[in-house]
């Protein structure tokens, strides 16, 4: 068995290149991971303007102690443009928005003036308030999102502030999913004895499309060597990474590690980890391939800890790992050394401190401590029993 560090580490290496490029609009982006640098090509704001609805003047006019009287000469909606000059002793109405007048350098909230007719009562003022400055939020020429980015909505809005209506993009990941056993059936049909529901597929599938791959689902494979061969052999031609659930254990009829010794090779198949210890890694022709656990939520945890960290590299992240921070355990935690052991658990901020407790039971079939946890409680190899009271890892869900 390996350490699941050099388990990430080995498969990692194993992907030296993301997928191609493809250009998309950026309304089709999110989600998306940019491939290319986006600069700034002008300067935002691209003139100075004001923050405020209210009044532009010139700080030569602001008077020191008492209320001054300003002329107001015209009035200045966002996305007009006055051509004249504030001279001394006059104001401009403004709104949010709109560029500042030449001879303009202040605004004045509408709120703390007075006005009447065409005049308006202003009082002391810092000089240069409320108005904000050419290139103050992006210089023209800068890199404003860096490639590697995944896209969100505030990294779509900053490129569509700036005139830009498409990016380059990584493609995603393809992957190719299948389930194997006699024992699970489809969701919606008749379940004979000693039969069980295929939830791993649809976990997985929900899993992969949320961290940004393509799904070809290939259903369910008997426990038939040829059939089982057959399939795995088709899925490495139209996938850049396939998955299958189940059938990387020990017994009798699990064929996927003696099949795909045969199509391709297995890097390795045991991490010291619990749950997910059963787990095989390596590659069928051109695709990545991974063998995950039968169990639902060793499934879970295996595609977290090493399938979504491959599919964010092919797909061109710069950042391939979960973060993870410390928080108190409010009850006392069994763990054994010697491999690192990941506990479903429920954490919330209470007296000025993140605290953690586990969902309960922890068994690797119990899937409902999957849907009860908001993050992981992570033991490191060298650790073993937990005192309620001690510091751990957490990484959230």
């Amino acid at each position: 068995m390996i350490s699941v560090q050099d388990g990430q580490e080995r498969i990692l290496a194993e992907i030296t290149a993301p997928v191609p490029l493809e250009i998309v609009p950026i309304v089709h982006a999110l989600g998306r991971v940019l491939g290319e640098d986006v600069r700034a090509p002008f300067d935002v704001p691209p003139a100075d303007n004001s923050a405020v609805d209210g009044y532009a003047v010139s700080s030569a006019d602001i008077p020191p102690k008492i209320l001054a009287t300003l002329a107001v000469i015209a009035d200045l909606p966002a996305g007009a443009v006055f051509d004249g000059t504030v001279s001394a002793g006059n104001a401009i109405r403004i709104m949010t928005g709109a560029p500042m007048p030449r001879g303009a350098d202040t605004v004045y909230p509408q709120e703390i003036v007075e006005r009447e007719g065409d005049v308006v009562r202003i009082g002391p003022l810092e000089k240069g308030v409320n108005v904000r400055a050419r290139g103050e939020d992006v210089q023209a020429g800068t890199v404003v999102i860096e490639s590697g980015t995944c896209l969100r909505p505030q990294e779509i809005g900053l490129i569509a502030s700036l005139g830009i209506w498409q990016v380059a993009v990584h493609g995603r990941p393809r992957v190719a999913l299948l389930s194997t056993g006699d024992e699970v059936v489809e969701p919606g049909t008749p379940r004979a004895p000693g039969q069980i529901y295929d939830a791993n597929r649809f976990a997985l599938r929900g899993s992969i499309e949320q961290c940004g791959g393509e799904v070809i689902d290939l259903g369910i494979i008997p426990d038939l060597r040829d059939e089982l061969r057959a399939r795995l052999s088709e899925a490495s031609r139209m996938a850049d990474v396939v998955i299958t659930s189940g059938g990387v254990s020990v017994g009798d009829y699990d064929l996927v590690k003696e099949v795909l010794g045969e199509l391709g090779g297995i890097d390795f198949w045991q991490v010291k980890m619990q749950p997910g210890r059963p787990l095989a890694a390596g590659r069928i022709g051109p695709a990545q391939f991974f063998g995950l656990p039968g169990n639902p939520v060793a499934s879970m945890l295996a595609f977290l800890l090493f399938v979504r960290p491959a599919l964010w590299k092919l797909a061109g992240r710069r950042r391939l790992h979960a973060e993870t921070f410390e928080a108190t355990t409010v009850e006392p935690l069994r763990k054994k050394s010697g491999r690192r052991e990941y506990k479903r658990g429920i954490l919330a901020y209470r007296d000025g401190r993140w605290e953690v407790r586990t969902t309960g039971p922890q068994g690797s079939g119990i899937l409902s401590s999957m849907v009860a946890g908001n993050c992981l409680i992570v033991l490191d190899e060298a650790r073993g029993d937990v005192a309620a009271g001690e510091a751990v890892m957490v990484e959230p869900l």
